[in-house]
């Protein structure tokens, strides 16, 4: 709880929420959260283990141990394949004695079906493909925790997205400036840059950062002060500029004018930051700041329905953020304003309705969900209990590089399985043949080697996997 001071808390990691809190004196604030400027002294009702990180990395722990392993098809069927060989071999020799042939011929036999049935194909067949398909994919810079996480891409049929980082640049952008009747939007925005250029608050820094980009060089503030949780004042360009909320205008008498305020209430509708400036006892402009969406997020998004995965937004921040990031990218489900422990709640309500869940997150946040998902893939971008937590891990920011995650690990298991049925089929209709000594063991070693070749040169095919970002 915050005993003295005021300041803007950037509470990411916990909520998502891309615009920083601000907080002053009774106000609640969660460790492990960053102070973005200002001093606070507060004091602590929980430590240790009663702190919202000790339970988020509690609820990763739960949630990690609950996963079940999957075992691969070629180590089951191992342990009773050799077994099964050698009994033919037995059979193939004693049938063929029984049947009044020489020992060379039954013999021969004998050694024809241990030949043929040598599980060199279907030794192969696993290890190849995930040799092949990890190292592809490593060169697509995505990381593969195992070979049991190919199993679980090939039933996922629902991906949650986290918000924050993940679908959007994680950062508050200039998105736009509007003049008022009696200025011009290069003014307003030259002399609220050149005062924000002061502040360290994030919405300020994007304002300076987006003028400095719009413009160029910013001229330098005089007499630069912040009014906490209100927005900062100072002088530029010989004029005393106001920048902040709108209520820190009206208490010096410049008051929006209806084109100004209209602008005001139709950014915030769509969950955006409307900041205000003023000078010479006028409002003269607004300056609306986002966190805005990646300009692959809403392809990563068309990839994945056509891969049959239906997306759900979810994310800490507000209602109103979350509909507008959802409506840019086409996203029909949205689940917004959830902590921690509600991303996991979500998760599992949507596997109890029979889902299969494909998390996709980068924030400490998000780590216990994707623990408790089907799959789960972190953004390298991210946070390292994010990515300790997933399945998957995509080096790059680029949600499209999660879709690549999913087609080249679906295609690696397509593959395993092809070799599997392979060899397995090989052996089934390679063995009779040699029991019944229509086979020699030359002819049948030859055959195995092919087998072989074939599993290895299907495995290779991995290697041509196209990376949908080199299509874009």
């Amino acid at each position: 709880i915050v005993v003295a001071g005021s300041s803007a808390v950037d509470a990411s990691m916990l909520t998502g929420e891309s615009v920083p809190v601000e907080v002053g004196e009774g106000d609640v604030v969660t460790g492990a959260t960053v102070n973005a400027g200002g001093r606070l002294v507060v004091r602590a009702t929980g430590v240790g283990d009663d702190t919202q990180l000790a339970q988020m990395a509690s609820l990763v722990e739960r949630a990690q141990s609950g996963k079940a392993r999957v075992q691969r098809l070629a180590d089951r069927v191992s342990g009773v394949f050799v077994p099964v060989v050698m009994t033919l071999a037995v059979a193939t020799l004693a049938g063929w004695l029984a049947a009044g042939f020489s020992p060379t011929t039954a013999l021969t036999a004998a050694v024809a079906v241990l030949i043929i049935a040598c599980p060199c194909a279907l030794g192969l067949a696993t290890p190849t493909a995930l040799l092949v398909g990890t190292g592809r994919a490593a060169q697509l810079g995505v990381l593969i925790s195992g070979p049991e996480v190919l199993e679980s891409t090939r039933n996922v049929d629902t991906v949650v997205l986290d918000k924050t980082g993940t679908v959007t640049t994680g950062k508050m952008t200039l998105v736009d400036v509007i003049a008022g009747a009696e200025a011009d939007r290069s003014t307003v925005l030259r002399r609220a840059g050149a005062l924000e250029d002061a502040s360290e608050h994030p919405v300020a820094r994007a304002i300076a950062r987006g003028a400095r980009a719009q413009l160029g060089a910013l001229p330098a503030a005089a007499g630069f002060s912040a009014v906490n949780g209100e927005g900062v004042c100072g002088t530029v360009d010989g004029q005393a500029v106001v920048v902040g909320r709108e209520s820190l205008l009206t208490e010096r008498g410049m008051h929006l004018d209806g084109t100004l305020s209209a602008a005001k209430a139709r950014a915030e509708s769509e969950g955006k930051t409307a900041i205000t400036v003023g000078w010479d006892g006028a409002a003269r402009g607004i300056l609306v700041v986002a966190d805005t969406v990646k300009p692959s997020s809403a392809e990563a998004v068309r990839r994945f329905n056509e891969l049959g995965l239906t997306p759900v937004l979810l994310t800490g921040d507000n209602a109103t953020v979350a509909a507008r990031i959802a409506d840019e990218l086409g996203i029909a489900q949205v689940i917004a304003e959830a902590m921690p422990a509600d991303k996991v709640a979500a998760v599992q309500r949507l596997q109890t309705e029979g889902k299969v869940v494909a998390m996709v997150g980068d924030g400490v946040n998000d780590a216990a969900a994707l623990a408790a998902a089907d799959l789960g893939v972190a953004m390298g971008t991210g946070t390292d209990v994010a990515i300790q937590a997933a399945d998957l891990t995509v080096i790059r920011g680029d949600l499209r590089a999660a879709v690549d995650a999913i087609r080249l690990s679906r295609r690696t298991l397509a593959t395993i399985k092809t070799n599997l049925l392979w060899a397995f089929g090989y052996n089934l209709a390679a063995i009779p043949l040699a029991a019944l000594g229509m086979l020699n063991p030359m002819f049948a070693g030859a055959a195995m080697a092919l087998s072989s070749l074939l599993v290895v040169g299907n495995s290779l095919r991995l290697r041509s996997f196209t990376s949908v970002i080199a299509d874009a």
